[in-house]
């Protein structure tokens, strides 16, 4: 067991958890940590329908090592409201005001936290950190994307998944739920099966959930899903990526059942500055909550990379 352990399940007294409006005045709940004697600042982005509650155990390794932790829920989702009039349905007609409330929020919290400065997106966060970099929306000192959504899996393949999706998002209300469970059309596996491999890990976020409602979010919109693959595509051919020279740890698990593993490792390759360390049959997506063997090799790549990259 982490030492981490008893921090999954409750806000840490040294931090605060407050709201912060976006540049329309959507009001954002965020999460900050500050270090008593900070080496940096580590600002953390969670996947779709995430909170950033999931990831406290991994905050305060962070957090114990020196760094300031932040976070925040996207709009949409979380604490941050929602963007359907079915509050189970998580929509977006466009990623692009998330990127948008990333670097509006990036240069606040950057003047706030004294270098350097990290930022770490989990799966779907990892994309929207990768397009805000290579937009040059954000300006970090280093990377980590962990189990980013840089390619989706589809039951029908990408291509036609999204061309599916699109279609679907033509007729119709394009905010209407893709499907019904929470992750993946089509799969009779569980929940827990293509997330992490630790029961009581998963077992943290259905506490949150269960203290807090409204936090729950379910099954993406049509739209969503639309966007998801048409984002993704443009990402991977955006000639840009050969300029995004920002030291950049991308962590990978071979067998994800959420995200292509292998589109990921096509654009770290592209990268200038970009290592990948991949996780073989023993991990699922949600590499932070896995079992101990897969959580504790991850961590330590991180840790090793950010002491290699930003030595002080």
């Amino acid at each position: 067991m982490s030492r981490y352990a008893a921090f999954r399940r409750t806000i840490p007294t040294e931090a605060r958890v407050s709201t912060w409006h976006a540049a329309d005045g959507w009001p954002i709940r965020r999460f900050d940590w500050p270090a008593e004697q900070p080496r940096g600042a580590i600002l953390f982005q969670t996947g779709r329908g995430d909170v950033f509650e999931k990831y406290l155990e991994a905050f305060a390794h962070w957090h114990d090592a020196g760094w300031s932790v932040s976070a925040f829920d996207w709009r949409g989702q979380g604490g941050s409201g929602r963007l359907s009039a079915d509050p189970n349905v998580g929509h977006a007609d466009d990623f692009a005001p998330w990127i948008a409330d990333l670097g509006v929020f990036w240069r606040g919290w950057a003047a706030e936290n004294e270098g350097p400065r990290v930022v770490v997106g989990h799966s779907m966060g990892g994309f929207l950190v990768l397009r805000a970099l290579v937009d040059r929306a954000i300006a970090a000192d280093a990377a980590v994307l962990v189990a980013p959504m840089l390619g989706l899996r589809s039951p029908v393949g990408a291509r036609a998944g999204g061309w599916l999706a699109a279609l679907m998002r033509r007729v119709g209300d394009p905010a209407r739920a893709a499907w019904k469970g929470h992750e993946k059309p089509g799969v009779r596996v569980n929940r827990q099966s293509i997330l992490t491999a630790d029961a009581e890990r998963y077992s943290d976020e259905d506490w949150w959930y269960a203290k807090a409602p409204e936090l729950r979010l379910g099954p993406p919109s049509w739209a969503w899903l639309a966007e998801a693959f048409a984002a993704t595509d443009r990402l991977r051919r955006d000639p840009a990526l050969t300029r995004m020279a920002v030291p950049t740890l991308m962590l990978l698990a071979e067998r994800d059942a959420l995200v292509d593993s292998a589109a990921a490792a096509a654009i770290g390759a592209r990268l200038p500055d970009a290592e990948i360390l991949r996780f073989g049959a023993e991990a699922a997506h949600e590499l932070l909550r896995e079992a101990d063997l897969v959580r504790d090799r991850a961590l330590a790549a991180i840790d090793a990379f950010l002491d290699a990259r930003l030595r002080r």
